[in-house]
Parts: C-alpha cells; sequence; structure tokens
C-alpha cells in the first residue's frame, strides 16, 4: 500500500537535548494511525517537525511525496490540522470561520462556497452557519475545527488530542464524524491522544514513542497481543512504565508557538 507519510532516521536536538533520536515509521494512505506516548516523549516535536514549524537536524521526512523541508508550501497544501487548543474565531460565525480559512489558501469562491456547504452538513453545523461561534458547546466548537481543516481536501488531517475535555457521548459523537470522513473523503487521519480506549478502538495502526524513540509499532491488537495485556492502555503502561510523567512547559509553549506560526505562514 502506498505511503502518505514516511519519516527516516529522523532526530531534532536542542544544543544537548535529543528531543527526538533517529526514529522512523510510515502511515499507509488512507488509514486512520495513533501517536502515542507519554508527556514529553517527543510526539509534540514530531507533529512540528511533520507540519513544516520546525527542521528535522537529521533525517528524512516526506507526506505526499513532499520533501517538508524543501517543499514546506506544497507540505501544507496536503494537510490540515486541528490543534489541542482552540484556535477559532469566537467574534465570527461558523460560516465567517470557515471563510476565512478558505481565503488563506487561497481556494476560490466558486469552490469553496458548496464545499463549505457540503462540510457544514457532514459535522451537522450547517443549521448553525450564520450563529457566532462563542455560543456553541465544546463539541460543536470541535466538529467545526475538523470541518475548516478539511477545507482545502487535505490528504492527511493532523488532530493533537481531538477529545480532550469533552464528555464522552461528546467524544462518541466527534469519533464518528472522524470515521465518516476517512471514509468519505478517503482521508489519512493522525491523531495523538491520553485516551486509550479511542485508540484502541479507531486506530488501524500505532506507534508509541517514549523519550524520543519510537518503542513500538503495530495494531492495537498486535501491540496487546505482544505484552499479553487486554487493552491498549494496559499495552501501552507496560511498554512505557507507570511513573508519572510532567509536560515540560516547553512543549506546552512550543504548540502555542507553532499554532501562532501556522496561522502566520498562511497570512
Amino acid at each position: 500500500m502506498a505511503k502518505i507519510i514516511e519519516v527516516k532516521n529522523v532526530s531534532k536536538h536542542f544544543g544537548e537535548v535529543k528531543a527526538v533520536e533517529n526514529i522512523s515509521f510510515s502511515v499507509d494512505t488512507g488509514k486512520i494511525f495513533a501517536f502515542l506516548g507519554p508527556n514529553g516523549a517527543g510526539k509534540t516535536t514530531t507533529i512540528k517537525m511533520l507540519t513544516t514549524l520546525l527542521p528535522p537536524s537529521h533525517g528524512e521526512i516526506k507526506l505526499n511525496n513532499f520533501d517538508v523541508v524543501t517543499h514546506p508550501d506544497e507540505t501544507r497544501h496536503s494537510f490540515g490540522i486541528v490543534f489541542q487548543d482552540p484556535s477559532l474565531d469566537t467574534e465570527l460565525t461558523a460560516y465567517e470561520n470557515m471563510q476565512f480559512h478558505a481565503v488563506l489558501y487561497n481556494v476560490k469562491a466558486s469552490v469553496y462556497k458548496p464545499r463549505i456547504e457540503e462540510l457544514l452538513r457532514l459535522v451537522d453545523l450547517w443549521d448553525r452557519k450564520d450563529s457566532l461561534v462563542k455560543e456553541f458547546s465544546g463539541g460543536m466548537k470541535r466538529r467545526l475545527e475538523i470541518a475548516r481543516g478539511l477545507l482545502h481536501h487535505p490528504k492527511v488531517l493532523f488532530l493533537d488530542e481531538p477529545t480532550l475535555g469533552l464528555d464522552p457521548q461528546t467524544r462518541n459523537h466527534i469519533w464518528s464524524y472522524i470515521k465518516n470522513l476517512n471514509q468519505k473523503e478517503k482521508l489519512t487521519v493522525f491523531f495523538t491522544t491520553h485516551y486509550m480506549e479511542e485508540a484502541d478502538r479507531v486506530a488501524d495502526m500505532v506507534s508509541i514513542i517514549d523519550h524520543g524513540k519510537i518503542i513500538e509499532s503495530g495494531t492495537p491488537m498486535e501491540l496487546k497481543k505482544k505484552t499479553n495485556t487486554e487493552n491498549l492502555e494496559d499495552a501501552f503502561l507496560a511498554l512505557t512504565g507507570h511513573e508519572v510523567r510532567e509536560e515540560s512547559s516547553s512543549a506546552k509553549d512550543g504548540m502555542r508557538q507553532a499554532r501562532a506560526m501556522w496561522t502566520g505562514n498562511k497570512r
């Protein structure tokens, strides 16, 4: 099967700190891929490299057959991204948020108008298209962010903790929408989560990173079999240990900076 993402012997060093060290993995086109790891394991740094916001110190990354370093613009047009923290303009309507995103990507009105309607209907928000986003619930905002990330017909959708803080019913609905989009749009989904049952339920493939290195990859069933566990959370703990990890402030700041850089790049 064709590979939509290829990461080969990639490292990222910040001085003496080895945030990511010689990782390799690939993602098949049209699959749902979970990238898991404890706090501070290297997930954020890897995502920033995949999305052109941070150059690797060593190695090669290709997305949709484009080298992310030498062809950043083509790479950016190949993916959509939903950040962990909200990034919508709450003083705009749902439709205006979508329209603004279309302008940033230079999508023609003749293309984006029917596309906006299609996507808002797909996530059950068309009837709220003229409502201000500040009136939306957390789940509605998440659905709008997902729709917005798909506006320019990306090949890959990156989701960083897409259901963080949502109640179980809303989380279930969000994943129903994502799986529907995966099938309808033939979309590759790359996501991170700390809800292991989500990855167990929806991921076709999983890679686990810890201390900057890929420690295991496989289907959820393969990882459970390899660790002789009954669920992916137990498999994850067996592979990464039970020690509590603290997320560094630099990792949090890094994703905020990445989001700001991403918006600036599109402007």
